[in-house]
């Protein structure tokens, strides 16, 4: 208890600390274009293909704006660690971040031709049991399916492979390995092209959110609202 009131306290200074140096930072800059270093972490698969575009976009909007970009598929503390932005997804904890929900990221279950030809092809959830799965353990839990009569169903991911990266999975996925369940972000052109097949297609995955998370201070400098605002708009649904 001792422990948890020390971390607590530790965290409620940090947040004032910062918000006393956002409005130091607010009265400074007036009506000025927003300048300065941004911190901001994201996933490291999403990151790359989601998050960085954007933050090229937003550099050219905002050329006194320097962005420094941590990808990271670990959960950072983002209040200890100094970060003025999160993107993260996930479901959410009770938290004294600040959260925005923006989007939900699609997920598809999938495995190679060669792996269907040797193993049979599922035709229901609860056939998963007796297959090759291969986990992405960023979406944690079991893999939650929801028919089209409302009925839910879990399955605990067992198989030769798990990984906190999903690109990680691809090349076993890729040689017939096993089943995946993944972000599309990921999955890229791998359905259209044939290399992948989509399974169970009357019962959805579960949906994740992708959340933006900021410190639980209400104050933010410009260059931070500038890039939340940013993001926020072109991440949303």
């Amino acid at each position: 208890a001792a422990l948890k009131a020390g971390a607590g306290l530790a965290e409620h200074a940090r947040a004032m600390l910062a918000e006393a140096q956002a409005a130091e930072e607010i009265a400074r800059q007036g009506a000025s274009v927003p300048a300065g270093r941004v911190r901001v972490a994201a996933p490291m698969s999403f990151g790359v293909t989601n998050v960085a575009p954007l933050i090229a976009d937003f550099l050219v909007a905002y050329p006194a704006v320097e962005v420094e970009l941590h990808l990271s598929d670990a959960r950072v503390d983002i209040v200890a660690e100094g970060f003025d932005v999160a993107l993260r997804i996930a479901d959410l904890p009770d938290s004294s971040l600040r959260a925005r929900r923006l989007c939900q990221i699609e997920a598809h279950l999938v495995a190679a031709p060669a792996y269907l030809e040797a193993h049979g092809t599922p035709r229901h959830p609860s056939d998963l049991a007796d297959h090759r799965l291969l986990g992405y353990t960023n979406l944690t839990g079991p893999w939650r399916f929801r028919g089209k009569d409302g009925s839910d169903i879990s399955i605990k991911a067992q198989g030769p492979l798990s990984a906190n990266s999903g690109d990680a999975l691809m090349p076993s996925l890729l040689k017939g390995l096993g089943i995946a369940r993944l972000p599309a972000f990921i999955l890229g052109d791998g359905i259209a092209t044939g290399r992948l097949v989509p399974l169970l297609s009357d019962w959805a995955p579960s949906p994740v959110n992708l959340h933006l998370l900021t410190p639980p201070s209400a104050l933010r400098p410009a260059r931070v609202e500038a890039l939340i605002e940013f993001l926020a708009d072109r991440l949303r649904d």
